[in-house]
């Protein structure tokens, strides 16, 4: 069994709101995994749903760049070990480069991107900064028959590409926006992942309202909650955070275009940093 840190009790308690013995038992029953603890903890207490982790697994930016006709775009995100790395002129100006190599000639493959030139920068950056930089990954969104617009955050953290078929590129940024702010799974309801329905399913049927109920109206509620659990993840079906009385698919629809696609990338998502106690790390030292 792995062993529980008092960090990812502190973790799972952040994010459930729960009690501390329920999470450290929790986290005992999944060995240690956060996610199927949260999975579980929901469908043993009715839990509606968990905050996300509250502290970002890696720092650096993303960075979107779109040709001037719309046709393409490319996402870009370097790593730094902190933020204040992160903010640093030749770090940025290291980031400038990578994505402009990558704009210019195309380029999804990060050690083709990083070869030659590129990589004794890196080197030299390494050296001066005192961090570990690293080219971590690249998309690059094409544009049939339409547009594709982009969306960065003010603090390059989050940067969105968005592809339309017909429309104009104002308002394929204004929905790449509506992306970053509300982070739907996909794009239509058709396209999310069986698995990803499969433990929603899961889920609701172990919701207490569930227990006793006959297996055909059990099915009706299913039915109703994954629909709006459908709904409430697939952009086009989504509230547009800029006027709530239309869809986003609506929005697109009534400019005479169709949304296509989206890419979303947020620094350091997917990454896991390890958790350091600093007073803990001292006090083993002095005794040592």
């Amino acid at each position: 069994m792995a062993a529980i840190s008092a960090a990812m009790v502190k973790e799972l308690r952040e994010r459930t709101q729960l009690g501390m013995m329920e999470c450290k038992k929790a986290l005992q029953e999944s060995d240690g995994d956060i996610e199927k603890a949260i999975e579980e903890m929901r469908k043993n207490s009715g839990m509606k749903a968990a905050k996300k982790a509250g502290r970002t697994a890696a720092e650096g930016v993303v960075v979107a760049r779109v040709a001037e006709d719309g046709s393409y775009g490319v996402l870009v995100e370097v790593n730094s070990e902190t933020d204040f790395a992160a903010r640093d002129e030749s770090f940025l100006g290291f980031v400038n480069t990578v994505s402009e190599k990558v704009f210019s000639e195309k380029l999804t493959d990060v050690e083709a991107v990083m070869a030659g030139e590129l990589s004794s920068a890196r080197e030299a950056l390494v050296q001066k900064i005192g961090e570990n930089i690293s080219l971590r990954r690249i998309e690059i969104a094409y544009a049939d028959n339409g547009v594709v617009g982009s969306y960065t955050h003010s603090n390059s953290k989050i940067a969105v590409l968005v592809s339309l078929q017909a429309g104009e590129t104002e308002l394929a940024k204004d929905i790449a926006m509506h992306v970053a702010a509300v982070n739907p799974q996909v794009n239509k309801p058709e396209e999310m992942d069986e698995a990803a329905v499969n433990a929603e399913k899961e889920i609701i049927k172990a919701q207490p309202d569930m227990a006793g109920k006959p297996e055909a109206i059990i099915e009706k509620m299913m039915t109703g909650r994954i629909k709006k659990f459908l709904k409430e993840n697939s952009l086009v079906e989504q509230v547009f955070v800029k006027n709530p009385e239309v869809t986003v698919g609506q929005l697109a629809k009534d400019a005479g275009a169709d949304i296509q696609g989206f890419i979303r990338f947020e620094v350091g998502e997917g990454i896991e940093v390890e958790e350091v106690d600093f007073a803990t790390e001292v006090a083993a030292q002095l005794k040592a």
